[in-house]
């Protein structure tokens, strides 16, 4: 491949990355915007029966369809790549038939077994409501997932961005309303307030059905406005190679067992911390306190956490289909530079945002919950707990990258060999030491960091690629380090003047940024060949080197 070839490739694969990744960031703020009156409306019990519901609801996902962008996207990409419209076409037709068995089985499991999980597995058997609202949510994200992957797959992003952000706001906008339509229909009816917690509860999951409702046909539309394109490019096909239907379904299948299972094993610590932390509260006599705590991880710990790691999340989306065309064609070398560019731009990204999390993280919570109590135990569990931030940032890049290339069967092993030590830490944590919910964080942390360290060994042994770790991860905590200490001091000036949350919060956060690219900039942790290879590089390069920034 020629050279200006290559580096337009890389371009496109960061532009698309980047548009996923703001696009991500502002699903995520938009969640947390939405997240203040839906708390300030169900309480922290209220936020317990929602986490419980999303997280059961997020497994059957997984177990399901929720692989399917990254399986659709990784097929369809390698065969765009060889010009086979017909077979690309074959591939999005097999996985719409298989969406619509595998949602509906899901659909069926988790609206007449939802009283099952919530009283059995959870303790909360009220979390049945919020269940019962979300199962529909598992067909409709099935179809959606099909046409997101192959949009990937054609390495274009934009659909996907665009649908996630209307979808996010409606989510916000439907759920506010129904949680709080839902929680005055309790008052009415002179129910208690476990029951009104509960129904507000379900007036949250509501609005996530209505906002994937709403994607879906985003995305339909952007299928129909593409039509006469793809009609053109599948009449010039004139490959010989033409696969059968029954070829391409069994390697769908095939292609998307492996990434389910990595995927779901990768997820379903969340859903174990729920059932193992249930399990101990009541072991210990505490059950009443079960969905405040647990609320008060997932709604805000969580939460927050997963803002950032959106962006890892977005440039593995982007990552797969160009990393698989670069591998389907033996581009060793390709293969390899982008790989340790998606690792470093991770780490870049992620350490000032875990420092900044831990720094701020009292004003922040403060807004989260009005509740004094639940905003300090949020704070301290984001103390103790914010650098899984990077973990889940270098451990999710890294799982794209072997399920981009011929290792999709790795990221299963990893995830399964880490759950089983997060099992044994966690069940230590919680039932001998009884640290509760701050046992939930450092068991995280063991499940991220295994994760991490199985998934370099992988990429070493079988992509002998060797990972450099100054540039990439030493001088970046540097430079967030010393972000962190001026933040630090930023936040204890402000906080003389002003005890307004929000100021508090935002102030550091506008210092904090440009401090942390001066010093990336200044101490060369970035060079002015990568800066370049940015989105709209050559224009960053122009204002620094007007400021003198960079010479």
């Amino acid at each position: 491949m020629p050279v200006k070839t290559k580096k337009r490739e890389s371009n496109n694969f960061l532009v698309q990355g980047a548009i996923l990744a703001v696009a991500g960031i502002l699903v995520r703020l938009i969640g947390l915007a939405y997240r203040v009156p839906l708390l300030r409306i169900i309480g922290s019990k209220g936020m317990g029966y929602y986490s419980t519901a999303y997280n059961l609801y997020a497994i059957i996902l997984l177990l399901s369809s929720y692989s399917l962008p990254l399986a659709v996207s990784k097929m369809v990409s390698v065969r765009i790549a060889k010009n086979e419209y017909r077979n690309a076409n074959k591939i999005l037709r097999a996985a719409l038939i298989y969406a619509t068995i595998v949602g509906g089985i899901g659909f069926v499991v988790v609206f007449f077994g939802a009283d099952f999980f919530a009283s059995s597995l959870y303790q909360m058997p009220l979390a049945k409501y919020a269940l019962q609202s979300l199962a529909p949510t598992i067909w409709i994200m099935a179809y959606l997932g099909v046409l997101r992957g192959y949009f990937q797959g054609h390495s274009t992003m934009v659909p996907t961005a665009l649908s996630q952000i209307f979808e996010q706001i409606v989510n916000a906008a439907v759920s506010v309303g129904a949680a709080y339509y839902l929680c005055e229909m309790a008052v009415r009816q002179a129910k208690n307030g476990n029951i009104k917690a509960a129904y507000g509860a379900a007036g949250g999951t509501i609005g996530t059905g209505a906002g994937t409702v709403i994607a879906l046909l985003i995305m339909i539309v952007f299928f129909f406005m593409t039509a006469n394109k793809r009609a053109k490019n599948i009449k010039d096909d004139k490959t010989s190679k033409k696969e059968r239907f029954s070829t391409i379904t069994r390697i769908l299948i095939i292609t998307v067992i492996p990434v389910i299972a990595s995927t779901a094993i990768y997820n379903i610590n969340s859903v174990l911390d729920g059932m193992v932390f249930g399990q101990s509260m009541k072991a210990l006599g505490l059950e009443e306190e079960t969905s405040r705590l647990y609320g008060i991880y997932t709604g805000g710990y969580l939460v927050l956490v997963n803002v950032p790691v959106a962006i890892a999340n977005a440039m593995s989306s982007s990552l797969i289909p160009t990393i698989s065309r670069s591998f389907s064609k033996g581009e060793k070398a390709d293969v390899n530079s982008k790989i340790s560019m998606v690792i470093r731009f991770a780490s870049i990204v992620s350490f000032p945002c875990a420092i900044g999390l831990a720094v701020i993280s009292v004003p922040v919570m403060r807004i989260l919950f009005d509740v004094a109590e639940d905003a300090m135990m949020a704070s301290f569990l984001m103390i103790i707990g914010s650098g899984v931030v990077v973990l889940y940032s270098v451990s999710t890049v890294t799982n794209a990258i072997l399920q981009g290339t011929s290792l999709i069967n790795k990221p299963v092993k990893n995830a399964l060999i880490s759950l089983i030590i997060h099992f044994i830490i966690l069940y230590i944590l919680l039932f001998t030491f009884k640290l509760n919910v701050i046992g939930l964080v450092f068991g995280n942390i063991v499940f991220a960091l295994s994760m991490c360290l199985l998934n370099a060994r992988s990429i070493r042994r079988n992509l002998y690629y060797r990972q450099e770790m100054i540039r990439t991860f030493l001088m970046p905590f540097i430079c967030a380090g010393i972000m962190g200490i001026v933040v630090y001091f930023v936040y204890d000036i402000t906080a003389k003047f002003s005890s307004s949350n929000v100021i508090l919060t935002m102030v550091p956060i506008f210092v904090g940024a440009p401090v942390y690219a001066i010093l990336l900039i200044g101490t060369r942790t970035i060079s002015k060949n990568e800066i370049l290879q940015m989105p709209k590089g050559g224009k960053i390069v122009n204002i620094l080197q007007k400021v003198r920034l960079l010479k």
